[in-house]
């Protein structure tokens, strides 16, 4: 916490027990630094150099021995050519062995264009104690969060926004909600970034910096901004473009193998964390994959991904989910997400994560890999469409109307419906629970210019002049991948003081990505062609041309029967959120969902998920049950 008018020694109780609610990103040690304007407060969970780079870190030239203090959360996996650059360049001297000590000689020496040589996931500050300068950073690609808060008693910042809700009164600010953030909320079923549900919290966003002096607001800049183009490679031929893939991943799996603890893999029944896996094990011959499911079937790839671990050779273990297990894990996962993330899918990569930790500390897997290359089935959805281009906008408008006539369930009324709208229009992303008519009916404060569109519009400007499965995908890189993939991958491993890495998501990665053309993507019937093309040596054939399911979950069911349906419904009408929503109808929504006559789950689990974040972090009203985390140092 910075608060720039010498106060800051009488902050450190206070942020020691803020810091504290965090401990389960870093139950190895933690500790407190400060000086006369600033406290940083940090929770480690040692990967590299385990015995030393203790966190804060204080580093500084000869001269000024103690001039920077780092706190850092993540990994750098180019480290040690960082290392060997600096010290080649500049003559610099290191002190430890850690990932964390390049960054802030870097710092000293190339000012923030460091982040611009970083390989790797991260959040970080560095404090100048002669500039009286603070610096934030956060990744590329947002895989690790970084919340803020300023006010007249100064500049709180953190990697979780529960942590900062302690400091909202030192910083003499509120605990207002946005309502702007609910209604994105409960359209998109994330809370899209620089948002919070908190008004007087925000994040620093994916890909920025932020510099600011003690009592200023802070100065942000994009030094990252991922464009997709359409331009010929320097080789020719596809099979070099295939080659070309394929050696920029096994380089990254190797860079993110580096660590000195074991290092594990998730591995669902899909071809992305299969890969990640079968290059994985060439690193480490006792790789030990992770994958969990459900009884229910149609529900679980617990089969195809214990098929592919014998296939590669690894040690494969498994968790099996109940409904009770999901049901009594909803309150403590939402009270680790700071804002609930309505995705059924966080529940068993919660479970997956506490399994795999007790074998390993570090996990990878694959997220990012269809944000990169084009791998969800709605990106085929512009071929379909293809013939509605040639409409003018009149024609186009003539198409919407005529589907509003065509009863529900009648054959061709979606396709008409959608290829009377604009990509822009019809594409929200990966996730919409409400269209305008049920969100105004489920809102009672609903306001028709806080819809998607104050999310999707700037983003869709800059995709400008790209082909529509490109924009789609810069779409989806803003918004769903950082809004709830990457929300829900570091959120529920470090809830289990398990480090996740993610090959895909890596900068050089996407410099070979970035330029596929469109018939790479979803040619011949199938989406990632070119990454599967890339993959056909290395990957087993079984999962080669799978269709992708990830870890599906079971929720329309339950929630239409005894599973879920007398909970939900017990939630809700508990649930002293009647100003917020219309009870009734989210009542009505579950009802008809029981019933069959609608599928309704994701509207209601939206909805449920809110009023379980509300009555943990608003009225106190439910108790999520935290236990305090005992892991060793070491596995």
């Amino acid at each position: 916490m910075l608060t720039g008018d010498g106060s800051a020694p009488s902050l450190i109780e206070l942020v020691a027990e803020s810091s504290h609610c965090m401990r389960h990103r870093g139950p190895d040690d933690a500790l407190t630094w400060n000086d006369q304007d600033l406290v940083l407060g940090f929770n480690r969970l040692s990967i590299i150099d385990i015995e030393h780079s203790p966190q804060p870190l204080v580093w500084g030239p000869p001269e000024q021995p103690e001039r920077y203090a780092l706190a850092f959360n993540g990994e750098i996996y180019n480290y040690l050519e960082l290392r060997k650059e600096l010290q080649e360049e500049f003559g610099a001297e290191f002190h430890t062995e850690g990932d964390g000590e390049p960054i802030v000689v870097g710092f000293h020496h190339w000012g923030p264009e460091v982040v611009r040589k970083l390989r790797g996931m991260f959040a970080f500050a560095i404090w100048d104690t002669v500039d009286k300068k603070l610096f934030l950073a956060r990744d590329p690609f947002g895989i690790k969060p970084l919340y803020l808060a300023t006010g007249p008693g100064g500049t709180a910042f953190g990697s979780e926004k529960k942590s900062l809700l302690q400091l909202l009164d030192s910083l003499k600010l509120d605990h207002t909600l946005d309502p702007r953030a609910i209604e994105h909320y409960t359209v998109l079923q994330y809370v899209p970034e620089p948002e919070s549900l908190h008004a007087n919290i925000r994040r620093l966003e994916s890909g920025t910096y932020a510099t600011l002096s003690a009592g200023g607001e802070p100065a942000t800049t994009r030094y990252f901004k991922p464009r997709f183009s359409i331009r010929p490679f320097q080789r020719d031929g596809d099979q070099a473009r295939y080659d070309e893939i394929a050696e920029v991943l096994r380089d990254s799996v190797a860079k993110h193998m580096r660590a000195d603890v074991t290092v594990g893999s998730f591995l669902s029944g899909g071809i992305d964390s299969t890969a990640i896996a079968a290059l994985a094990i060439q690193h480490n011959p006792d790789l030990i994959t992770f994958t969990t499911g459900f009884e229910r079937d149609g529900y679980s790839e617990i089969d195809v991904a214990a098929e592919s671990a014998e296939a590669i050779g690894a040690r494969h273990i498994v968790k099996v989910v109940s409904p009770e297990e999901y049901i009594s894990a909803i309150p403590k996962i939402i009270w680790y997400l700071d804002d609930p993330v309505a995705d059924p899918a966080l529940v068993p990569l919660y479970f997956v994560a506490a399994e795999a930790r007790k074998h390993v500390k570090v996990v990878l897997s694959g997220e990012g890999a269809d944000e990169l290359f084009g791998g969800y089935t709605i990106y085929k959805e512009p071929l379909s469409l293809k013939s509605f281009d040639k409409l003018g906008p009149r024609l186009r408008r003539a198409a919407g109307k005529l589907s509003e006539r065509i009863p529900e369930g009648t054959r061709g009324k979606s396709l008409l419906h959608r290829g009377s709208q604009t990509l822009e229009e019809r594409y929200y992303g990966n996730a919409r629970s409400f269209d305008d008519e049920r969100l105004r009916r489920v809102l009672r404060d609903y306001r028709p210019e806080w819809t998607h569109t104050d999310v999707t519009a700037p983003i869709y400007a800059d995709s400008e002049g790209m082909d529509p499965v490109a924009r789609m995908q810069h779409l989806d890189l803003f918004s769903w991948l950082r809004g709830d993939i990457l929300v829900k991958a570091d959120k529920m491993t470090m809830a289990n003081s398990l480090e996740l890495r993610v090959p895909f998501l890596d900068k050089e990665v996407f410099a070979v990505a970035e330029g596929l053309p469109f018939d790479e993507k979803i040619a011949h019937g199938t989406t990632k062609y070119a990454l599967r093309k890339a993959l056909e040596q290395i990957v087993p054939g079984h999962v080669l041309h799978r269709k992708k399911l990830g870890f599906p979950v079971p929720l329309r069911h339950w929630l239409a029967g005894p599973e879920m349906y007398d909970w939900a419904r017990q939630v809700i009408v508990d649930s002293d959120t009647d100003h917020i929503f219309d009870k009734q109808f989210v009542l009505q929504m579950l009802d008809e969902h029981r019933a069959g006559t609608v599928d309704n789950s994701r509207r209601i689990w939206t909805v449920l998920c809110f009023m379980i974040w509300y009555g943990i972090f608003v009225d106190g009203s439910i108790d999520p049950q935290i236990e305090e985390h005992q892991y060793p140092v070491r596995l």
